[in-house]
């Protein structure tokens, strides 16, 4: 038999939490039970008591209704809305018409009951229908029902506005983590992405020979492939910045739109690589003044250059600088020069921009006495073969342990040691343009001295 006792009391607690809702609702209905019982003797034996005796049942009345009410309406609340049940696009505006509407009945239950009490009032100041009432009696059991309507309705009213609060706080935190969770979805899957591609290059160039045109064909093909997933990165990038973020998630998206216009410009740069290694590139050629293109890079870049506290000194040629090639293309030639200057020269140092211009023989058209028919004719041949040079030089932040064939190579990267800017293009893209335009790039390495060589043909002198 104790055995048997023991195995019930043990089943107890599971009893309880798995029919815990029904549980609540009869202990509720117990409660309130109780409590119209003691009101029902407060009003009904109303000449029975004292002041005091009415004051002891009321309250005991009050907190057991309390109890009971609030077991009852909490239940019910949680019950049909609890559990983040709001489905709509705007779930704070849905809660706010729905607490309306509850709050409107609560305060039509409540007006009924205080109209009841009053009457109740009313009757015993009046003397009643019945006999026994009147002034002579007293009055306690009236004042009681008046303050006991309005503090079960405050109860219940204040219990609506904390169970709103507890539901809209427990959506915001559902709606950062579902937010959160997109984030780190968009972030791992261009990783991943990108890890793919990156690797499918890798095993590529290790089966295939060092040949240019399929290493072109690769850069492209992978290119194209990276444009896709990135479009889609940053799309949703700029819809979660339109959302409501806290700080550390907006911190975190800024983070990833910094990282994603990175990469698009990495694609861009091998796109636009592979098009010149390809010979695919339109070129647009014009006369321009080499003097006058630096002049306007350093104004474009004016910003960037002050704020590197680098110094940069120019010395510019007073002979023609003029060249026929592509403007633009001869402009991204020089600022990729000037910018790999900025990101990799050392702290307060020096920059050297140098123009001038090399003849084809150094004799011609030189002796000190009027030319004849063969200077004159080496002098043209000189002109034609006259070259304009620009030199910038740079004194390099690290160790350069690198030859000029390595830095060249794409992908290749002088600071192997860097990892925020760069991206092993830039030199590359120098060489391939330069080759394009029919011109000659050349590195001289000189201890800790990097100096950047460019050799274009000069436009012809009329």
């Amino acid at each position: 038999m104790a055995t048997k006792w023991k195995s019930t009391v043990k089943k107890i607690p599971g009893f309880l939490k798995l029919h815990w809702t029904q549980v609540k609702y009869v202990l509720g209905a117990l409660l309130l039970a109780f409590s119209v019982w003691l009101f029902y003797v407060v009003i009904v034996y109303r000449t029975w008591h004292t002041t005091g005796d009415t004051i002891f049942f009321g309250l005991l009345g009050n907190l057991s209704a309390g109890a009971g009410l609030t077991l009852l309406f909490r239940t019910l609340l949680d019950r049909r809305f609890g559990g983040l049940w709001m489905p709509e696009a705007d779930p704070y505006a849905a809660w706010r018409k729905t607490a309306a509407g509850i709050g409107k009945r609560l305060l039509e239950a409540g007006a009924a009951a205080l109209l009841c009490a009053l009457w109740y009032m009313w009757h015993l100041l009046s003397g009643g229908l019945w006999s026994g009432g009147g002034w002579q009696y007293n009055y306690a059991a009236g004042y009681m029902m008046i303050f006991t309507v309005l503090i079960q309705f405050m109860l219940l009213y204040a219990l609506l506005i904390r169970f709103g609060k507890k539901e809209l706080d427990l959506l915001h935190e559902q709606q950062e983590l579902d937010l959160q969770k997109k984030i780190e979805e968009v972030a791992e899957q261009g990783q991943r992405r990108l890890e793919e591609a990156l690797e499918i290059e890798r095993k590529s160039l290790e089966k295939v020979s060092r040949s240019d045109q399929l290493r072109v064909d690769l850069i492209t093909n992978v290119s194209h492939d990276l444009k896709t997933p990135l479009t889609s990165m940053v799309g949703y990038i700029e819809l979660i910045k339109k959302e409501e973020l806290s700080d550390v998630l907006r911190d975190y998206v800024e983070v990833i739109s910094e990282r994603a216009e990175k990469l698009k410009e990495m694609i861009n740069s091998l796109f636009n690589l592979a098009k010149a290694s390809s010979g695919n590139v339109e070129l647009h050629p014009e006369k321009f003044e080499v003097n006058r293109l630096i002049g306007q890079i350093f104004a474009d870049m004016d910003d960037r250059i002050k704020a590197s506290g680098l110094e940069f000194v120019t010395q510019l040629t007073e002979e023609c600088t003029e060249l026929y090639a592509d403007n633009g293309y001869f402009y991204r030639i020089c600022q990729n020069l000037v910018e790999n200057a900025l990101k990799y020269s050392a702290p307060g140092t020096r920059v050297f921009v140098k123009t001038y211009a090399e003849s084809g023989k150094e004799d011609a058209g030189s002796g000190g006495s009027p030319a004849g028919p063969a200077e004159y004719g080496g002098a043209k041949a000189a002109e034609k073969d006259r070259k304009v040079c620009l030199e910038i030089t740079n004194t390099s932040g690290y160790p350069m342990d690198f030859t000029k064939e390595d830095i060249v190579e794409r992908f290749a990267r002088g600071d192997k040691a860097r990892s925020g800017e760069g991206n092993g293009l830039g030199l590359a893209i120098v060489s391939t343009y330069a080759k394009a335009l029919g011109g000659e790039f050349d590195i001289k390495i000189d201890c800790d001295q990097f100096k950047a060589c460019l050799k274009f043909p000069a436009a012809e002198i009329k």
